[in-house]
């Protein structure tokens, strides 16, 4: 019998499903958590893809068929490689910079925000570039009136890192009463002018909801919510 996991709905059309914690540099260890939306031809598009288990493939098989894999940055491709495995027919989209670091994986194309993809018509994208973290793809789910960040926003539960790891934590505005923009995503944009550019974008979006990697959602409010976490880049 496949495991137990948690698919959870996040409004129409759209699901979350959180995976186990991974470990990044210097043993900062973070949640995972991956979308799924059902597009209208009943195709299945999977952001930031999380551990493939039995449970998590029984729980996607039975909402429709995979087609989209997105890794939305450079950093969140993990498991990508066991999820094109899996599903071969799946077509993969990254980031600029992931085809350069993974030249294993046969990607369709770059998320550059200028193309016309697939799922246009349903999920808007903008790429966020200018970091030098990291470019990332923001996307906006039009049906349910969800944005969705990867690593640009956070917010680490009460608790989650001890010692000198949460005063670490603490000092880069990862742990906070909402989800933020970290302080070193905030020091690492060397072009504000083109994050600006996108950031026009996103705020321009209808959004009601936000999702993110690594926090806990928001569920209402959630324009007003983004004007707050970015008022550093726009003022």
């Amino acid at each position: 019998m496949p495991e137990s996991v948690a698919l959870k709905e996040f409004g129409p059309d759209i699901w979350t499903i959180d995976g186990p914690k991974v470990v990044a540099a210097l043993g900062f260890h973070y949640p995972t958590r991956m979308a799924v939306i059902k597009l209208s031809d009943d195709r299945l598009f999977i952001w930031s893809a999380i551990a493939l288990t039995d449970g998590v493939r029984a729980e996607i098989g039975a909402i429709g068929e995979v087609a989209f894999l997105i890794a939305p940055n450079s950093l969140h491709h993990l498991f990508i490689s066991d999820w094109k495995h899996a599903y071969p027919s799946a077509r993969l989209y990254a980031a600029p910079g992931l085809r350069d670091k993974r030249k294993d994986l046969v990607m369709e194309d770059d998320l550059d925000g200028i193309h016309t993809l697939p799922w246009s018509e349903e999920i808007d994208h903008v790429l966020v570039e200018g970091n030098a973290i990291t470019s990332e793809v923001v996307f906006f789910h039009r049906k349910s009136g969800t944005a969705i960040f990867t690593d640009l926003i956070q917010q680490m539960p009460v608790g989650w890192f001890s010692g000198w790891r949460a005063i670490v934590a603490k000092l880069d505005l990862m742990v906070g009463p909402e989800p933020s923009v970290p302080r070193k995503f905030r020091v690492a944009f060397t072009d504000r002018a083109r994050a600006r550019a996108a950031l026009k974008i996103i705020l321009a979006w209808p959004t009601d909801k936000v999702l993110m990697a690594h926090g806990t959602p928001v569920e209402r409010n959630g324009q007003a919510f983004l004007r707050r976490a970015f008022r550093w880049l726009v003022n």
